[in-house]
């Protein structure tokens, strides 16, 4: 045999591929590109990705042969990279110009990334039992008894092999499992790989819902295109059934044996998704999210792999899931913030799910209330498919926004006097209440009342956020924690009281006003715990509380038929910042708020308090809505030469001394590019965090093309640069946060 080389993709922070002998004893079977094979790389050993396999190396590199290294070993397995999902991934790491073995190693499960063998289990999954006349008793009197014990046995005796996974997603316990199977009536047992394979009674028919004439057309136009790349954008106001037109949609993919990638934003959508999908499809649906262990992560990724799994949903990083059959993409919610990675590697969610349907030639289709710039402009010029739904299903009508001029307004804890009567009011009816509040904690600061000293975090020169319950000042950008002190340090007075509201706070406050309704808080702080989210979502469905405190956690997506209405505590956040999206932001944020008020017959009311009710921003989304208010802004983004009539890369960089970060970044800005602009250096929106010191570097053009030709050039540069090793620096392609 002659020697054998390959070019691997190692996980390590370098823009290249290194260059590996196959010994002899490895040679066979043959080495294919997207295989995993152990390497050492210095001290490590490391899994690498097989990008290519040359017999001839010598005529392609400078390197001398002798001292090329052996790879370590060759796994062997069957948990190898398609040559479709090798491709998107290298498309992928040239696009935002990342390491390429950093872009491979997010996109392979924990587990994979692991020298060691894996010890595969068949994953576990519940069916129920042949019941028994006993059983049948007992059967009916756990419908009477526990309604929730019941329905789960409901779910599984419909879904047979349901995993852990899915049913604790959906809210249920271990404790209402492993009574079910202690009475015998549902049992565990592995999981058998195979194929998925339509079958006619896998379409649950009787939650199928008439379609409306908008839905019907939008259903009809993606399944003319079903065998072709096209991408179509739904920009439908929330409540209108953009849910239902996807569900109808993947019926024809599903019956054709193909694969669904359903992608959300956060979480806290991932429960009420899976819940409409096993209504209407008795298929496997696998979940993939930050909440799932490593084996289940594992279990998802493989039967994806094997073509076992119909259905995945998952948040951004599901994009990366090798299906092999895959037919049909959803982005749903496409404008969330939450689909952008804001660390290492920094790519959009929505952006590569268009890359690879383009790749596998497939339709994709992105569901906003809200559509971001960038897609809206992309539609009107003809690049998307563009679909609107502006009726909402059924009996609900569209709530209607009022504001509310705090300046005019008694104020108590936070809440108006005429918010306080709505809400007395709209609970007198029975119905439920949603009060907005996008700030975690009791209160974001506190100070003393005599000096007026603030505690503040030394490594970020922010404020001490102050949470009540657990007794602590938290610090929300580094994590840091202290205890409240009990003296200033500054005089010495015990007159420490908090500054301004934060969530917990309000819900305290908001069970004084009213003493004998049940309120329930869901943030971040609230719902750490596992399974917590969806108990609370449950509860909120079954009326168990009446007022709802939260953050953006349920802003979007969420179906309340009960809640008529929404109060916008503070509105005025994003009204004079210095981020050009801000205003998009903030009014994307505000009409999915909104969205939440009468969802079924009942009619909903939205009212905002704010202190500048006059503002053009406010007046335009409240008399024109969302559609109008982006029409305008897209005018003042193109006089302007801002996205998404031009494109940006921003270089972040931060170290110990505030003098290095501007000294690089400044050295980059010598050189001219053709048709680029720079804006900067500057200091950061917080220039200290972490106890680092942070500037940035806007790099912008007004084609593509021009903007990566520049970077490359940049990146070449940055490394003869002689700041580049005292500073931590990162690249960001399209960047959505200019806060940083």
């Amino acid at each position: 045999m002659s020697e054998q080389f390959v070019q691997v993709a190692v996980p390590v922070p370098m823009r290249q591929l290194f260059t590996y002998q196959v010994p002899i004893a490895m040679q066979t079977p043959a080495i294919h590109i997207g295989e995993r094979v152990a390497v050492s790389f210095g001290a490590r050993q490391v899994i690498a990705i097989v990008m290519a396999v040359d017999s001839a190396i010598e005529t392609t590199t400078t390197l001398d042969i002798k001292k090329i290294k052996s790879i370590s070993n060759r796994l062997n397995d069957s948990f190898h990279l398609s040559h479709s999902l090798v491709g998107f991934l290298t498309l992928c790491a040239d696009y935002y110009h990342h390491p390429i073995g950093d872009v491979f190693q997010q996109a392979l499960p924990k587990l994979l990334r692991q020298v060691k063998k894996l010890d595969i289990k068949p994953p576990m999954v519940w069916h129920n039992t042949e019941v028994n006349l006993e059983e049948k008793s007992v059967l009916k009197s756990i419908e009477t008894k526990a309604p929730k014990q019941f329905s789960l046995y409901q779910l599984i005796n419909k879904h047979q092999g349901i995993s852990w996974a899915e049913l604790r997603t959906l809210g249920y316990s271990k404790a209402q499992l492993n009574v079910l199977a202690t009475k015998g009536l549902i049992a565990e047992e592995a999981q058998e790989a195979c194929q998925f394979s339509w079958r006619e009674q896998d379409l649950a028919q009787e939650n199928k819902q008439c379609l409306s004439t908008e839905q019907a057309i939008i259903v009809a136009a993606i399944n003319q295109s079903l065998a072709q790349y096209s991408c179509h954008l739904i920009d439908g106001i929330t409540g209108s059934g953009k849910t239902e037109v996807y569900l109808q949609t993947m019926e024809q993919v599903l019956a054709n044996d193909q694969q669904v990638l359903v992608i959300v934003p956060e979480i806290g959508l991932t429960p009420q998704t899976l819940l409409r999908f096993e209504q209407r499809f008795n298929v496997p649906i696998c979940l993939h999210h930050s909440n799932l262990n490593d084996t289940e992560r594992l279990n998802t990724w493989l039967s994806a792999q094997q073509n076992s799994a119909a259905i995945v949903i998952g948040t951004r990083s599901a994009i990366f899931s090798p299906l092999h059959q895959l037919g049909m993409i959803i982005v749903d919610e496409e404008h969330d913030s939450s689909l952008k990675q804001q660390d290492s590697f920094r790519y959009h969610g929505r952006d590569i799910a268009i890359l690879r349907a383009k790749q596998l030639n497939i339709p994709i289709i992105l569901g906003s209330a809200t559509p971001s710039f960038e897609t809206l402009q992309n539609a009107s010029s003809g690049k998307y498919q563009y679909h609107q739904l502006r009726q909402r299903a059924g009996n609900s009508s569209k709530a209607k926004i009022a504001l509310i001029d705090v300046a005019k307004q008694q104020m108590e804890f936070g809440l108006s006097g005429m918010l306080k009567h709505e809400i007395k009011q709209t609970l007198a009816r029975g119905e439920q209440v949603l009060v907005f509040l996008n700030r975690r904690g009791y209160a974001p600061a506190i100070n003393c009342q005599e000096c007026h000293w603030l505690c503040e975090c030394q490594r970020c020169d922010k404020p001490y956020t102050f949470h009540q319950k657990q007794q602590l000042l938290i610090c929300h950008h580094c994590g840091s924690q202290k205890r409240v002190p009990k003296q200033c340090p500054s005089c010495g007075s015990v007159r420490i009281a908090p500054v301004g509201q934060g969530t917990e706070q309000l819900e305290q406050r908001i069970s004084e006003i009213f003493p004998e309704t049940s309120v329930v808080r869901i943030d971040r702080d609230s719902t750490r715990k596992k399974g917590e989210l969806s108990k609370l979502l449950q509860e909120i469905s079954d009326k168990k509380h009446q007022l709802l405190i939260g953050t953006q956690m349920l802003a979007k997506g969420h179906h309340f038929p009960d809640v008529t209405l929404v109060a916008v505590l503070d509105g005025d956040g994003a009204l004079f910042s210095f981020d050009f999206r801000a205003s998009e932001q903030m009014a994307q944020l505000l009409i999915q708020v909104a969205g939440r008020a009468g969802r079924a017959s009942k009619p909903g009311k939205v009212l905002v308090q704010t202190a500048y009710p006059d503002h053009p921003l406010l007046q335009d989304l409240v008399h024109n809505g969302y559609q109008h208010f982006a029409t305008q802004a897209l005018v003042e983004r193109k006089q302007a030469l801002l996205p998404p009539f031009s494109f940006q890369a921003l270089l972040r960089a931060e170290a110990n001394y505030p003098s290095y970060p501007e000294k690089f970044l400044r050295s980059l800005t010598e050189q001219a590019f053709a048709n680029c602009q720079f804006a900067g250096p500057v200091p950061a929106a917080m220039e200290k965090k972490a106890g680092k010191f942070r500037y940035h570097l806007i790099l912008q053009a007004k084609s593509r093309r021009e903007l990566h030709i520049a970077i490359l050039q940049l990146l070449s540069k940055i490394a003869d640069n002689e700041w580049q090793s005292k500073v931590r620096w990162s690249l960001d392609i399209d960047p959505i946060d200019l806060s940083w």
